[in-house]
């Protein structure tokens, strides 16, 4: 399979929404290696969308961006364990050419431990927490996901309770 060349304006777009693609990875995948592949997963799937949304945008860029990038996190997770054995078997696929920064340096201890208190939430509190870190507005994060701006305050206050005793009872 072949692949066109990226279009200067998706590529522009994925410069300067980067940062926010590679924290989605960052909290769904802790290892730097599959990490970097969830990214490249996620460049993909987002080029490979990117004439829909192009043609017809039904909502900002930045929400698009998130809602691609969360649904890719999520499922790579989410087959990553189902089958742990898969992901060796699996050859390199061929990708088009992405940009690709200077890999990210070694976590500060305080922000170790928030990543590792992060990564004991569940796959939708984990959601939560990347679009509050995001400093998303609540009817922001209720377009991204989907659901009323209220409910987007009640699960976000229970996500912080949760995180909170986490951080002060790590286990």
């Amino acid at each position: 399979m072949s692949f066109a060349p990226l279009a200067p304006e998706f590529v522009e777009l994925l410069n300067e929404h980067q940062p926010q693609l590679r924290r989605v990875a960052r909290l769904y995948c802790p290892d730097a290696d599959d990490r970097q592949d969830l990214y490249q997963e996620i460049v993909l799937q987002l080029w490979r969308a990117w004439p829909r949304y192009e043609a017809r945008p039904e909502a900002k860029v930045s929400t698009w961006l998130y809602r691609v990038a969360l649904n890719v996190a999520i499922s790579d997770l989410r087959r990553r364990t189902r089958h742990p054995a898969a992901d060796r078997l699996l050859g390199p696929a061929a990708l088009p050419e992405v940009p690709v920064p200077p890999p990210e340096g070694p976590d500060p201890d305080d922000l170790a431990e928030l990543y590792r208190a992060i990564a004991r939430l569940s796959d939708v509190e984990k959601t939560f927490v990347l679009l509050y870190l995001e400093e998303k507005t609540y009817a922001e994060m209720a377009d991204i996901l989907g659901i009323t701006p209220n409910n987007v305050r009640v699960k976000m206050h229970r996500v912080q309770d949760k995180l909170r005793q986490l951080l002060t009872h790590p286990a």
